[in-house]
């Protein structure tokens, strides 16, 4: 599984493409196939800025589509120029707007937006808790691109959830943040080297509380003083740079609801407990 729905499912209704020779890095449509439904990532280490950097600039190529996700969704390889004599050429994930299914409780065509934007706060947090995304035009029109991360298939994910791995709890007080109503455990993303990313962060950043997620683990707890450090920054950020980077991709009263969800954290000084009077996990909840 990668930063995804779920893992790819095969290639389905995306453009045709010649099977024959090299096609994306030096790689056969064969090979790029095998990649796809292994879910694998086909770039050698990178780092987040030359991530970013390819994903907003590199030749994109749909190789096939994730047909148990709810939204359209597309294995890709994206390709740069050469550097240090090879090829920059990642696997991602294409979510293009046009095929975002309506929901009654989020604006139509927006949930594309609003996975950069938390992209953006997590950056801004500095716990690297969302791989590389960015808003980009593809082969089906401006989407959201996310770098794909392979994972930890030896993890047991409802064992994880039960642990004090740091990032969870880290992603916990951030989905406070970005109001996250869709924190299944299928969207979490165990690396290799013990941390934990999300994906599939679309539904955040309502004005209405929505808080919806399996990470109830530390409910109630006390701050840390990592933590509140860490939410002062980003309260600060918002009246400034931050905030317009993402007055850009939410509506202000959005970007007004987040800064407000920060100071109501700051003050409470500890975790949320579930709201009694609406749902606290999502479903299903993986």
């Amino acid at each position: 599984m990668a930063a995804a729905d779920a893992g790819p499912s095969g290639p389905s209704d995306v453009p045709e493409t010649d099977s024959s020779g090299p096609t994306v890095g030096g790689m056969s449509r064969a090979q790029l196939e095998a990649a796809a439904l292994a879910g694998r990532q086909v770039s050698g280490p990178l780092d987040r800025v030359a991530a970013l950097q390819l994903l907003r600039h590199g030749q994109m190529t749909v190789v096939g589509r994730l047909l148990s996700a709810s939204n359209a969704t597309f294995f890709c390889i994206v390709e740069g120029p050469a550097a240090a004599g090879r090829p920059a050429v990642a696997s991602a994930v294409y979510k293009p707007i046009r095929g975002e299914r309506p929901l009654y409780d989020f604006p139509d065509g927006t949930l594309a937006c609003r996975e950069v934007a938390a992209h953006i706060l997590s950056e801004a947090s500095g716990w690297d808790l969302i791989p590389p995304t960015v808003l980009r035009d593809g082969p089906l029109g401006e989407g959201m691109v996310q770098l794909w991360v392979e994972v930890d298939e030896t993890v047991d994910v409802g064992e994880l959830l039960g642990s004090d791995n740091p990032s969870l709890r880290r992603m916990a007080v951030l989905d406070v943040v970005l109001n996250n109503a869709d924190r299944k455990a299928g969207h979490l993303l165990p690396l290799p080297d013990g941390r934990v990313q999300g994906c599939d962060n679309g539904l955040c950043f309502a004005v209405a509380p929505k808080l919806r997620t399996v990470l109830w683990r530390w409910r109630g707890q006390p701050l840390t003083d990592e933590e509140r450090s860490v939410l002062v920054r980003l309260r600060e950020g918002l009246k400034d740079a931050l905030g317009d980077e993402l007055a850009g991709l939410l509506d202000p009263a959005e970007v007004k609801a987040t800064a407000r969800r920060i100071h109501v954290l700051l003050a409470a000084g500890r975790l949320p407990r579930p709201d009694r009077d609406r749902p606290a996990i999502p479903w299903p909840p993986y």
